[in-house]
């Protein structure tokens, strides 16, 4: 593949499809399985992991880049701002994120194919193409709401353009593209149902709830009348494939108990999809005023609230519940992984969402619980940064992924022993499983779907 092809997978998501079919149509069904295989490791003379570039640099990557431009844009949304000096601090920062990576998965695409295919062949690893799409959505949002305090209005605008419609397009290409890839390309077992699997679909659901901003620039007439529809479509598409999945990830949490220690934290994405479409409705519901005939601004005022309301009510509640299973994992012994950095993105959409329920229905309550959450937010994001930067420095998030003790040949993708799944395993089984060591696989800070093989 050459660089002109590498710069279409990663920037025009149209050619991103047909690299992806090309890519994986001679890979048999199953070989994600294969790939995910752990075989005993060799003795090695040094314990300090290898250095190996950006090989295994994954499509997760992108998530930090995410976590970090939603402080910036959910701080721009709270009544009482935090200083923008520190806001644009935290843009520039995302920004300067993006830019490396997309040079750096470039790098990934033109000088380790072998790895990229194995990405888009493995369950695991495929979902995160979503966080590209993501990644470009969170930064052009910031950088109309936040960075146009620093370039200017008119070229916060233009990037902002550009990087909305390339991350719209991405984020299509993904929630058609790897669900098609699970269904006829991947070995999905039952019982590996994982909150990963959303981020694909959520995307379209960042682009509707960002768009209206920049609807907003358009002239009055069908183009900002044709933008505001298709983000209220792109939310309609986003939610029923979220209604869709749901219960798959909680079936999987009640049949099969809870899921490894390094992947615990993924349980907060289920968040994004909760916060991000409150967002986008109640932001459409500000944006139609002026562009839609009546009566339809005054019906999507009330339908902001209306469901608004509701499904922060639910987030609350799966915040506890994914709270109580993460103190759970860490008094067994997770570790960092990168997967903290689910902690970020999702909570900062519950910020903009119920932001926007305060906007509207100018209660107290919602401004303190946005106040509340952003505080959560930038905690996580001072934590999963921190230990990100030290396991750079230290090489272990970039070595290559953690061999298991010598065993008899077991899958990454599956906490139970042969013979117990898809059914409950047994009790002794299903406690081990639970309570796997920072050590087994998927579980380490240089293992699991975050870090990807």
């Amino acid at each position: 593949m050459g660089l002109l092809d590498v710069l279409g997978v990663l920037i025009s998501p149209a050619y991103a499809l047909i690299a992806i079919s090309s890519l994986v149509r001679d890979v048999p069904r199953g070989e994600g399985e294969h790939m995910s295989t752990i075989t005993p490791p060799r003795a090695h003379a040094t314990t300090s992991p290898p250095r190996t570039g950006v090989r295994h640099l994954g499509p997760n990557w992108y998530a930090t880049v995410m976590g970090t431009a939603i402080v910036a844009s959910a701080g721009a949304a709270l009544p009482s701002p935090p200083p923008a000096v520190a806001l644009q601090a935290v843009w520039a920062l995302a920004t300067a994120a993006l830019a490396v990576l997309l040079a750096a998965r470039a790098a990934h695409w033109a000088r380790h194919r072998d790895q990229a295919r194995r990405h888009l062949a493995d369950p695991a690893v495929a979902p995160f193409y979503g966080c590209l799409a993501m990644a470009l959505l969170a930064v052009g949002g910031a950088t109309l709401s936040v960075g146009a305090g620093v370039i200017g209005e008119g070229p916060a605008v233009a990037v902002d353009a550009v990087l909305w419609t390339a991350g719209t397009i991405t984020g299509l290409v993904a929630a058609a593209g790897i669900p098609y890839l699970m269904v006829t390309r991947h070995h999905v077992t039952p019982g590996t149902a994982s909150p990963v699997w959303l981020l694909p679909i959520v995307a379209p659901m960042v682009s509707a709830a960002l768009g209206p901003a920049l609807a907003g620039h358009l002239p009055a007439g069908q183009g900002r009348e044709a933008m505001l529809l298709g983000c209220y479509a792109m939310f309609g598409l986003s939610l029923l494939m979220t209604m869709t999945l749901l219960p798959l990830v909680f079936s999987r949490l009640i049949h099969h108990g809870p899921l490894p220690l390094a992947l615990t934290p993924t349980l907060f994405l289920v968040l994004g999809p909760l916060g991000q479409s409150t967002t986008a409705v109640n932001n459409l519901a500000d944006a139609v005023r002026g562009a839609l005939p009546a009566p339809y601004p005054a019906g999507m005022a009330a339908f902001a609230v209306l469901y608004g309301v509701p499904v922060i009510g639910f987030a609350l509640l799966w915040l506890a519940f994914a709270t109580a299973l993460v103190v759970r994992a860490a008094r067994g012994g997770m570790g960092f992984a990168m997967t903290w950095w689910a902690f970020t993105f999702p909570i900062g959409t519950c910020v903009t969402g119920t932001a926007a329920l305060a906007r509207h229905t100018h209660l107290h309550a919602f401004t303190w619980l946005a106040v509340a959450l952003y505080a959560l937010l930038v905690a996580a994001w001072a934590v999963a940064g921190a230990r990100t930067l030290a396991g750079l420095v230290g090489g272990q998030l970039l070595a290559a992924p953690r061999p298991a003790p010598a065993t008899a040949p077991t899958t990454a993708r599956t906490a139970f022993p042969r013979g117990t799944a898809p059914g409950r395993a047994r009790p002794g089984q299903r406690s081990a499983a639970r309570n796997a060591s920072p050590s087994a696989p998927g579980a380490s800070a240089n293992d699991g779907p975050y870090h990807v093989r």
